[in-house]
């Protein structure tokens, strides 16, 4: 056993986990990145504090992925939300579950978790290979890269690929494997924007004042979806930011589908319409209507600003119309934001191309995992949870896989 080796294409997140596995089942492990470092994109993500998973029950959890593969749920069922904290915990890495249901380390970092696991790594044997861009393989698992000091040819006994998306390209995933596979006849989705921002046709008033501010204690929801209540930013482009990013799929699809989509604002969440009315419905002598609106609802500031963005004149002059506006205010957005600025893509290597193991059916011995996989997830934990579960899986398929060739 110990004679065999596997070559892991992609440091980030799931590789590593994958490399993790397979060197406790006794495989020679290489690691080829083609950064200056593993895990680029992890730390970056890790820049306003790492959030590795979700305190969700399971159920709830899985609820978040799409689509609902068995692969994907196998993988996440066998490696969930708590199987990730006693990961880390053997790493020294403590943790929390904070008010909003999100896990943190408890120095709120990714530096300190991803060093130990790679000085771990590399005392169980891995061997990383840092500025290596593979670029395709040939008959027999051979592995084709390109590096500083020319060409490089790796043979290993299985590969798992985790190159992962197409966004955030300066700190890896480039998505420059899709045609690599597709060349081959491998089934691919196109890659697509995933929680990302959306651009909305501002008055030029509008952008000039509150581009970069933030939309705070409101509630959205899609037509005929459930409320979800957070914050997002005003950008000059449009909006982005975890409540815009939590619709991100159906919001990308229904656009796909009729060149907009229309998400639904609750300013003031918490209050009554029938009691709003009644406010509004006061009135208002002298005061400007900004004057009137602060004082009968408190609004003010950026989400005046909305409210006048969103309704016409003649709706705003009517105080039950108004009032129906600020709980359901129509946020009209045009197009998501490049591939490009997108946390993270949906897309990729589709699973009936892939067995229980994650091993591709028509090339024996070559696996995939992470997010190079045609499934997607919010933030808040799901798409870390979901890249190092099936990696794992990954991993353990190409250990077994050996064992029984």
């Amino acid at each position: 056993m110990a004679e065999q080796n596997v070559a892991i294409v992609g440091g980030g997140p799931a590789g590593l986990m994958a490399a993790e596995v397979l060197s406790q089942r006794g495989l020679g492990v290489e690691v080829f990145d083609r950064m200056p470092t593993m895990g680029r994109k992890f730390l970056m993500a890790g820049r306003g504090g790492l959030n590795l998973t979700s305190g969700q029950p399971l159920d709830l959890f899985l609820e978040r992925f799409h689509p609902p593969c068995r692969q994907l749920r196998d993988a996440l069922r066998a490696f969930g939300p708590e199987a990730v904290r006693h990961w880390a915990k053997g790493l020294g890495i403590e943790t929390f579950v904070g008010t909003s249901g999100r896990v943190f380390p408890l120095d709120m970092k990714a530096a300190p978790l991803l060093r130990a696991w790679v000085n771990r790594l590399r005392r169980d044997g891995v061997r990383f290979h840092t500025h290596h861009r593979w670029v395709g393989w040939s008959p027999g698992l051979d592995l084709h890269f390109e590096t500083p000091a020319g060409p490089r040819l790796s043979r290993p006994s299985a590969a798992i690929l985790a190159t992962g998306g197409g966004s955030w390209s300066r700190l890896g995933s480039d998505g420059t494997w899709v045609p690599l596979l597709a060349d081959q006849g491998i089934g691919v989705s196109p890659l697509r924007p995933s929680n990302c921002g959306f651009e909305v046709s501002w008055s030029p008033h509008f952008c000039e004042r509150f581009a970069g501010v933030p939309v705070k204690s409101v509630t959205a929801r899609i037509p005929g979806g459930k409320p979800r209540q957070g914050e997002f930013v005003v950008t000059k482009f449009g909006v982005e930011g975890s409540l815009i990013y939590s619709f991100s799929a159906a919001l990308r699809d229904e656009i796909e589908r009729s060149g907009q989509a229309r998400l639904l604002l609750d300013l003031l969440p918490g209050r009554d319409l029938r009691r709003l009315k009644q406010e509004l419905s006061v009135p208002r002598g002298s005061r400007s209507f900004s004057e009137h609106l602060r004082r009968r609802t408190g609004l003010r500031g950026v989400q005046a600003g909305l409210l006048r963005e969103g309704l016409s004149p003649e709706e705003l002059s009517h105080p039950e119309r108004l009032a129906r506006g600020l709980k359901e205010l129509p946020l009209v957005l045009i197009a998501p934001r490049p591939l490009e600025e997108a946390i993270s893509t949906a897309g990729g290597v589709r699973f009936e191309e892939l067995d229980e193991r994650l091993m591709l059916r028509g090339v024996p011995g070559l696996f995939c995992a992470g997010e190079m996989l045609d499934w997607e997830a919010p933030t808040g934990g799901y798409l870390l949870t979901g890249c190092l579960a099936t990696g794992r899986r990954a991993g353990e398929g190409a250990a077994d896989w050996l064992e029984g060739r």
